[in-house]
């Protein structure tokens, strides 16, 4: 009988994906979530014109969406006061990811990240046959001192750093970056993730020229815009490296009315404004819950607060598996120590009520387990 003929570097990875996504975890469990509060999404959802846009968009969804992002791209221009030929619009970061990865990285080449920094930048370089080294963490940061003394050291030709930061929800000031930068080996590019920029406080975006030929900035709609499902991101830098992306991109990637949602998301930055108030009050919230329970929230520049729960890997563990047997999809960081923690996304009062009469009985129980 035939089968397909892998490639020996497809034979050679594992059968895993980056997320186990909250759907896979309900068809396991028989049972829906009561509170959905694990995947960053913004629950608060997007602009009711980005809504209404996307509704009139969909009576001409038998067409292809514009190849070339034209309109879009050229409203992003504006509002970041670049030229249309710094930016890129792809399917997500996700997406923009593995675009980027695929243009720059072969097997072997040297990568650099955070251990335990976002797994699908991880996922894509691993795909592409990339070696990658690691940095800890300082002080629950990312730290880009240490990540550019290891490109240095390996003679990366990319390393990643998020800021702000999933999964912890810390920042630096985009000032530090800026001066970071000087360290920055020659042929190495730095990628800034930026996907929760706009929940961050002033000044944590970088002041980064999009013609810096060192730095590609990516954002996206999925957070602060609430349009994860529509999976709309955006890059910004050089121009030569933007045409590179023609190269290997998708071109009909992206479809119409996600276009024409994220074109109307952008123009009303008064429900953007709206949306971040009610993202900061629930992060004081959850906070408030996490102290109440004798826990640490961490600061958090994000859509959500990781909470140090006070112990080691396998307790924050069995914390999180006690919220998910009593209905909560949340997450945790993956490495340590910063995996001492759980992650809980901003939500509505309706949900963080449910999730403060459950938490101190999942720490009873988490506790009981360890005792046990």
């Amino acid at each position: 009988m035939t089968k397909p003929r892998y490639t020996p570097l497809a034979q050679s990875l594992p059968s895993t994906v980056p997320f186990v996504g909250p759907e896979t975890q309900e068809r396991t469990r028989g049972a829906v979530f009561k509170a959905r509060l694990g995947a960053n999404e913004n629950i608060f959802g997007p602009s009711p014109k980005a809504i209404e846009a996307m509704r009139a968009a969909s009576a001409e969804i038998w067409k292809y969406g514009d190849p070339e992002n034209f309109d879009l791209i050229q409203a992003l221009a504006a509002h970041h006061g670049v030229e249309p030929a710094n930016i890129m619009v792809g399917e997500g970061i996700d997406g923009l990811l593995g675009y980027l990865v695929r243009l720059l990285i072969g097997p072997g080449d040297p990568v650099v990240t955070s251990s335990g920094a976002y797994p699908t930048f991880n996922y894509h370089v691993a795909g592409f046959g990339g070696e990658l080294h690691f940095v800890p963490y300082k002080g629950d940061h990312e730290d880009p001192a240490a990540l550019f003394a290891k490109a240095a050291e390996v003679g990366a030709k990319l390393v990643y750093l998020a800021n702000p930061d999933n999964p912890m929800g810390s920042w630096h000031s985009g000032q530090k970056i800026v001066d970071a930068l000087e360290d920055l080996p020659e042929g190495c590019l730095l990628l800034l993730d930026e996907a929760y920029v706009e929940c961050a406080p002033e000044g944590t975006a970088a002041a980064i020229d999009a013609d810096d030929p060192r730095v590609i900035r990516m954002r996206t709609f999925s957070k602060a815009y609430g349009m994860a499902g529509a999976r709309v991101g955006y890059a910004l830098a050089h121009p030569e490296l933007i045409t590179a992306f023609n190269k290997v991109r998708n071109h009909f990637g992206m479809n119409r009315a996600a276009q024409a949602g994220a074109l109307a998301a952008l123009q009303d930055q008064d429900w953007l404004a709206h949306v971040l108030k009610q993202m900061e009050a629930a992060r004081n919230r959850i906070a408030e819950i996490a102290r109440n329970n004798g826990l640490v929230p961490l600061p958090s520049a994000t859509n959500f607060v990781t909470i140090d729960c006070g112990s080691d890997g396998d307790f924050a563990k069995a914390v999180l598996e006690e919220l998910v047997a009593d209905g909560f999809f949340v997450r945790m960081p993956f490495a340590p120590p910063q995996n001492r923690c759980i992650r809980v996304s901003c939500g509505p009062e309706s949900d963080l009520l449910l999730l403060e009469a459950a938490l101190p009985m999942a720490l009873e129980r988490a506790g009981q387990r360890q005792r046990d």
